[in-house]
């Protein structure tokens, strides 16, 4: 496809941009009585409303004509048929296929990939009933009470935020932990506690080469030779593995029957539908995350299915275009009104940020236009006492994702009352301001500041993964308007080499770095003790 830019939609879009820029939000619910049936709808448990975003009738036929411009049709065909659409990495993209309820076969290269997707899931289904019952033990006999997930990125994100979204659904005398940080602090503070001879421990990594990972999974292993009965040769009963990499597994002392596969055509953003999910099936049983499969294809379903002008997925990624790309917002804020949905602001960031963060098209060529947002956000009552100063009255353009779930905790039925009537303030507030005339001008709060509110039924597993779905799809949508890959990340991989070149020559004295690279290598090197002169202070400029 050529670059967007030379679309007649976009170029229609340009000009509804200079022609609507002074509309107001609050204009188009007075001059329309039905705008907010007309910009909402329900997909199975999850609601949406957009119709808080300054979108004239113009503007979203326009954007309609955009995707349909976009060869959207096609590019979402060729995803979910298995086509090669990662060109850079020559893969196919099918976390879909991981969450595929029908009997449809998926093939890859001409060979049905779903009698392997259905293998790996009946082996999770397996060992989380053998470990929940208790009939998984440790060499010593003990049950294991603790879960805990080393990895990191989508290896880690993803697990974690379900985990945490569905706790009410984990049982008390099983409780489940995620270290990800290389930072040895994080894994101390996890294991701090813990009975190693109840602890199994699932290292998930896809090359089982990442340095952050191993790392933490070797200082896992010595603490649990040092404060366990457990012998050499049987600390490997209490690991167990989510890789492709099934050689290297073994060399670490897992057993090649402890180790769960996922395959180069599962991105690690979009892998918590496959083994890198064992944490969640071991946190809340198995029937519960193959619900959250099932929820996701609902979604993929609707995705397929659904016409433009009625597509959430489409429709969420058509008003980030339009904040984007035509009204100049460069951020997007997450802010779930739900507690237990603390963990999907940085789940969606690296979602979002990792898949369309990028400069260069899929013919090779620097765009001309802006890509993937920065995504961030927290909490709602938090937030509110917190950054939503700035996005009330300060000088940046921040659309919002208001999210919560509607089914109230009984015993803190007034709690969850006050949540929700907070968050409709607060996107009430954001559109409509405060400009009375009475109002000193420090006061006043201009309004016109767009939102859409998400609101699921209950948080269930189903609607966890419907969400998880949709916002999957949304960055997909917008990456084929953008014509770039949302599936490559060589970003990253430019950091993890440098990483491990640093780490291989950072006692020599190699000119291969910048000054400043030089030096801090030299401090580092000599283990964080600098020179100091007589005084106690550091001397700068000592060179290495």
């Amino acid at each position: 496809m050529s670059a967007p830019t030379t679309l007649k939609s976009w170029r229609l879009l340009n000009q509804l941009a200079d022609s609507h820029r002074h509309d107001r939000i609050a204009d188009y619910f007075d001059a329309d009585s039905k705008r907010f049936e007309a910009m909402s709808l329900k997909v199975g448990g999850l609601f949406l409303d957009y119709s808080k975003n300054r979108v004239a009738p113009p503007v979203m036929q326009a954007l309609i004509d955009l995707a349909r411009d976009s060869n959207l049709e096609h590019r979402r065909e060729q995803m979910f048929s298995g086509a090669a659409i990662n060109i850079t990495e020559n893969r196919p993209v099918l976390h879909t296929a991981l969450r595929n309820q029908s009997q449809r076969p998926v093939e890859v290269e001409g060979q049905d990939v779903m009698p392997a997707v259905r293998a790996s899931l009946d082996k999770i289904k397996t060992f989380t009933h053998q470990v929940r019952d208790g009939q998984w033990r440790g060499p010593t006999g003990k049950r294991i009470r603790h879960i805990v997930n080393i990895g990191i990125g989508g290896s880690d994100l993803g697990p974690n935020m379900v985990c945490r979204a569905l706790l009410d659904y984990q049982r008390a005398d099983l409780d489940v932990h995620f270290v990800s940080n290389v930072d040895g602090r994080h894994l101390k503070k996890v294991l701090r506690g813990l009975d190693p001879e109840a602890t199994l421990f699932v290292v998930s990594t896809k090359t089982f080469a990442t340095q952050e990972t191993l790392l933490n999974a070797q200082s896992a292993k010595r603490w649990l030779c040092k404060n366990s009965r457990c012998s050499d040769q049987e600390v490997g009963q209490h690991f167990v593995a989510v890789s492709t990499n099934k050689e290297a597994a073994l060399e670490f002392g897992i057993r090649e029957e402890n180790t769960f596969e996922f395959w180069d055509w599962v991105g690690g953003r979009y892998s918590l539908w496959s083994s890198i999910g064992l944490p969640i099936a071991l946190a809340v049983g198995f029937d519960a995350f193959s619900e959250l499969l099932e929820g996701a294809y609902d979604m993929d379903r609707h995705f397929v299915e659904a016409p433009f002008e009625a597509n959430m997925p489409v429709i969420l990624a058509l008003m980030g275009i339009w904040n984007s790309n035509f009204l100049g917002a460069e951020t997007q804020a997450i802010i779930p009104y739900d507690q237990a949905l603390h963990q999907l602001p940085a789940f969606l960031q690296q979602l979002d940020m990792e898949s369309n963060g990028k400069s260069v098209d899929l013919n090779g060529n620097t765009v001309e236009h802006a890509t993937g947002p920065i995504v961030w956000g927290q909490t709602g009552s938090n937030g509110q006492h917190a950054f939503f100063q700035l996005l009330h009255q300060g000088t940046r353009f921040v659309p919002v994702d208001f999210i919560a779930s509607l089914k109230a905790d009984e015993e803190v039925a007034e709690h969850h009352f006050a949540l929700l009537t907070n968050m409709l303030a607060q996107a009430s507030a954001l559109m409509n301001g405060d400009t009375q005339e009475n109002h000193l001008s420090y006061a006043g709060c201009p309004g016109n500041r767009p939102s859409n509110v998400l609101l699921l039924d209950e948080l269930s597993p189903r609607n966890v993964g419907a969400l998880i779905a949709l916002y999957e799809h949304k960055v997909f949508v917008q990456g084929v308007i953008w014509n770039i890959n949302s599936f490559d990340q060589w970003g990253v991989q430019l950091g993890k080499r440098l990483a491990n070149d640093i780490s291989r020559n950072i006692q020599s004295n190699t000119d291969n770095y910048d000054a400043s690279t030089r030096g801090l290598m030299g401090i580092v090197n000599r283990g964080l003790r600098p020179e100091t002169g007589d005084s106690g202070d550091l001397k700068v400029g000592s060179g290495t």
